[in-house]
């Protein structure tokens, strides 16, 4: 049975596990993250595989801009500082003596999904992902779509969706991850001087109008993103996952409506399948299916 290691890369905490061939997880551990990141990493990365000699190959997925080829984050906001520039393919490579494959994180949940979960079968996904931002991985005919010269490919939070408006951890105004996430629904609840989390504005707006303004806000605009998307992509179906999903069962009818009056062509849409699984399971994959 083939194993590799599988790292998903967040800005509070880092996951690991030893994942096989049929998507079966052990030596799975959540730790947080520290600084200098690559450091700290190549240290873990060393002490699993001390715990699993059998492990073959390593997996990494990882918030910001990354070229897969090169296995280089190109660019991290300050959720990860000092990440910026990290050539991580190369020196954990040299470290390890292992194969390393470097993406996205968002872009590796969508393998996830695409492979295990609720998008299997399907040829061409969109997998959003609403967390602290709105991540976004694409996969067209079976194969993901990512990297580019700047490895901002898929990067659909930083669509502008409001010219002139929010702004952006990435400097500019606007963009979609400042309507359509975790950190926008804060954002929005505060400006309504609304004292709950996110979790309790969905509750709340069955019974609030203030609430329920608020959640029709974040779900029309959700429809809009997609709706972009289709325009671009033409998908068979988009999952939904990360934190806010969670909470699907609360918004989703109204966000149906929504996306019914802004689509060009019906679309199927599904929660995703891997919450918590597919950050680690879509690492793994990113060197799984090279070593079979």
């Amino acid at each position: 049975m083939v194993k590799v290691l599988g790292v998903d890369i967040g800005g509070t905490k880092v996951r690991m596990s030893v994942v096989d061939e049929a998507g079966n997880i052990s030596l799975d551990e959540k730790l947080p993250t520290q600084f200098p990141l690559y450091p700290y990493l190549e240290e873990q990365v060393l002490r699993f595989m001390a715990l699993d000699p059998e492990i073959e190959a390593i997996g990494i997925g990882t918030h910001g801009f990354v070229d897969p080829v090169q296995g280089k984050v190109i660019y991290a906001t300050e959720t990860l500082p000092g990440w910026t520039g990290t050539e991580v393919k190369v020196q954990l490579e040299r470290a390890t003596g292992k194969h390393v494959e470097v993406e996205n994180d968002a872009n590796a949940a969508a393998l996830a999904e695409a492979k295990f979960g609720a998008a299997k079968g399907y040829g061409r996904t969109v997998c959003l992902t609403l967390g602290t931002g709105l991540g976004g991985g694409i996969i067209w005919d079976g194969k993901l779509l990512s990297g580019g010269k700047h490895g901002g490919a898929a990067e659909v939070g930083h669509m502008i969706l409001y010219p002139n408006g929010v702004l952006c951890t990435c400097g500019r105004e606007g963009c979609s991850e400042q309507y359509v996430s975790g950190t926008a629904l804060v954002r929005r609840i505060k400006e309504a001087g609304l004292p709950i989390t996110p979790h309790e504005l969905f509750i709340q707006a069955k019974t609030d109008p203030a609430a329920q303004k608020v959640v029709t806000g974040f779900t029309k605009d959700l429809a809009l993103v997609i709706s972009s998307l289709q325009a671009a992509f033409d998908m068979d179906i988009v999952v939904i996952g990360g934190g806010v999903s969670e909470s699907a069962e609360l918004w989703w009818d109204e966000f149906a409506q929504h996306l019914d009056t802004v689509l060009l062509n019906p679309l199927e849409v599904k929660v995703a399948q891997y919450e918590n699984e597919a950050g680690i399971l879509g690492a793994a994959l990113l060197v799984l299916e090279e070593i079979k």
